[in-house]
Order: structure tokens, then C-alpha cells, then sequence
């Protein structure tokens, strides 16, 4: 049986924009083989492929295949139970960023109006 092992005991994403699959593994404390098999499984997780189909993760998808694997090994999940979670997260997700935008943009409106009603000098 697979032994549980905490977030905590990860290395730090570094700041870069692409990883290699070799990075992540190693970022992930999962296997190369075991990442292919899950981007087949997770739609989640799409990493760029450039020459000769060499993968390039981005640090949303290294988070993405920590909450696999935490899901996984530390909580004991099924794929099918991850899948139902990451899916349902991601909705919430949606709505708290779509949320988070407008209210920006409304800032930013009420500024352009400020602007626009303040007295000609």
C-alpha cells in the first residue's frame, strides 16, 4: 500500500515558465509514466508538446498534478472520485475568478468615470 506523504514534504515550484516532464516528476514525487497515464486521464491536464512531442507542463499544471496526487495518495480518492472533485473545484473556481474580474472592472469604470466628471480646469 501506498504510503501517505504530505504537501509539505515537496520541493518549492520554481519561478520558470515551462518544466520538463523529468522536472515535474521530480517536483510531483510521481514518475514520469504515471504523469503521461494520468494526462490521459485528468482533462485537466494538458501540457504544450513541441519538438519530437516533448512535454512542457506550466506552474498551473504542476499545482494541478499536486491536487491529483494529494487526492490520490493522501486521501485516498479514486481516479473517477479526483476527477469528480478537480471538476467540481474548477467550477468554483470559474466563479470566484469571473467574480474577482468584474469586481476589478467596475473599479476601473467608476475610475474612468471619476475622470470623466471631475471639473475642466
Amino acid at each position: 500500500m501506498l504510503e501517505p506523504s504530505h504537501n509539505n514534504e515537496l520541493p518549492a515550484i520554481p519561478g520558470k515558465r515551462y518544466f520538463t516532464i523529468g522536472e515535474v516528476a521530480e517536483l510531483c514525487a510521481v514518475k514520469a509514466h504515471v504523469l503521461r497515464y494520468w494526462e490521459q486521464e485528468f482533462p485537466q491536464l494538458s501540457p504544450v508538446k513541441r519538438r519530437g512531442n516533448r512535454r512542457y507542463y506550466q506552474r498551473a499544471d504542476v499545482i494541478t498534478i499536486r491536487q491529483i496526487r494529494s487526492l490520490l495518495y493522501d486521501q485516498g480518492y479514486t481516479i473517477g472520485g479526483a476527477k469528480q472533485k478537480l471538476s467540481s473545484h474548477e467550477i468554483k473556481d470559474d466563479t470566484s475568478q469571473y467574480r474577482q474580474l468584474i469586481r476589478q472592472m467596475i473599479t476601473e469604470l467608476e475610475d474612468v468615470l471619476e475622470v470623466l466628471n471631475a471639473p475642466v480646469r
